[in-house]
């Protein structure tokens, strides 16, 4: 990892060997599996109740776990001061006994929040395997610090993506400032070996009628890009002449003469009234791959969502599928609603799930045992003390 000369200092900020050596271990508590399929190896996926922090040194101990995930995704508390309580103030159905619950409390803010998180991306990046990544959902507000956080603790070398997440519609309330309707989502690498799928998403016809604004007589769009590419080859078939012509000063053609003679017979070359020979390409050809996903995504929030800050299920999907495989080990320490935990097991990978809510993790159980067919999961207790009422409800 690169030295900076800079860090972000606040006051509290531990070393971070005394992180890694003193944050205590806990049992892990095993209360029930649910689930009908075995899934790889015999794995069973894990959702642990409890703090984050000492879950995460205790899965530390663990051999076939530390080192060996691919992918965490985490959605913190953001520092807003509030309680966050599912009931009658939200549009989603509830039974009685669910009213005014609390879904979980974000009081921490200043110092303490920076070294809550930095504790806990501390151990994340001990557990992630050296082709392994993470991301972490924030908004805009306490982003940048988290960024100089993730720098310092990842490597400003393996910062991969700040990505743009628009999350709602435009709203018209009065504000003296201009409309929010973005959070941030900061994406780094453990090493510079990290997992790349290369994520796609289809071209939209706008998209299209954009790019191939021509049309032939068949009726099919096109458009064209020259057959000369930047370098000059002197001695290879691609700097000879074609035709009578050399191809521009310090450049070549893009495939030697034969190759072009080739390309002519089939009409996938468009000649100018100058003479300019350009390569045909078709649309329909080329959108079959679809389009590089860029670093602005839209994946608007739920509308009736099940828990106070549910995410978009197919944005989760376009992440596992980037930066996974098929049975790897996907990890989210903050659980909420269980949407990674669902797109995890959607896609295939293994996971675990941690969160310290009650009412998140009976939420994860009911949207997991919904799926048709639900891998074998765990649920621990690593509290050290008796599982509240609202989990006793769905034993």
């Amino acid at each position: 990892m690169v030295k900076k000369d800079y860090e972000l200092t606040y006051s509290g900020k531990k070393p971070k060997r005394e992180i890694i050596s003193k944050t205590p271990i806990v049992n892990l508590e095993k209360i029930k599996d649910f689930g009908k399929f075995r899934t790889l190896n015999n794995w069973n996926n894990m959702l642990i109740f409890g703090d984050n922090l000492p879950v995460l040194k205790t899965l530390l101990s663990d051999p076939s776990i530390k080192g060996k995930i691919k992918l965490i995704y985490i959605d913190p508390p953001f520092a807003t001061n509030h309680n966050f309580r599912v009931g009658k103030s939200r549009t989603a159905t509830i039974s009685a006994s669910e009213e005014d619950e609390t879904a979980y409390i974000d009081r921490l803010h200043g110092s303490k929040y920076f070294e809550f998180l930095r504790e806990r991306l501390i151990l994340m990046r001990e557990l992630l395997a050296d082709d392994g990544s993470i991301y972490v959902h924030i908004d805009c507000k306490i982003g940048h610090y988290v960024k100089i956080l993730m720098d310092e603790i990842f490597g400003e070398e393996n910062f991969i993506n700040d990505i743009t997440r628009i999350k709602c519609n435009p709203k018209n309330f009065p504000r003296k400032a201009y409309g929010n309707i973005k959070d941030m989502i900061l994406f780094y690498s453990k090493t510079n070996k990290y997992i790349w799928n290369d994520p796609r998403e289809p071209y939209t016809q706008e998209d299209i009628e954009k790019l191939f604004p021509k049309i032939d007589e068949n009726g099919r769009r096109y458009t064209t890009v020259p057959l000369h590419a930047p370098g000059e080859t002197k001695n290879g078939a691609t700097g000879k002449s074609w035709r009578g012509m050399l191809p521009p000063k310090g450049r070549h053609w893009r495939y030697p003469p034969e190759v072009l003679e080739e390309l002519d017979k089939k009409g996938l070359i468009e000649w100018s009234k100058r003479g300019v020979p350009r390569l045909k390409i078709y649309a329909d050809e080329f959108i079959k791959k679809g389009k590089r996903r860029q670093d602005i995504w839209e994946f608007k929030d739920p509308q009736y969502p099940s828990y106070p800050t549910e995410k978009n299920l197919d944005m989760h999907k376009v992440i596992i599928e980037a930066s996974s495989n098929s049975g790897d080990i996907v990890l989210d320490a903050f659980a909420g609603s269980g949407t990674t935990l669902v797109a995890a097991e959607i896609l295939g990978r293994r996971w675990i799930g941690i969160d310290n809510s009650p009412y998140a993790i009976k939420i994860s159980i009911k949207r997991l045992l919904k799926m048709k067919n639900c891998r074998l999961f765990t649920l621990y207790n690593a509290t050290g003390k008796p599982l509240p009422e609202t989990l006793q409800e769905i034993l």
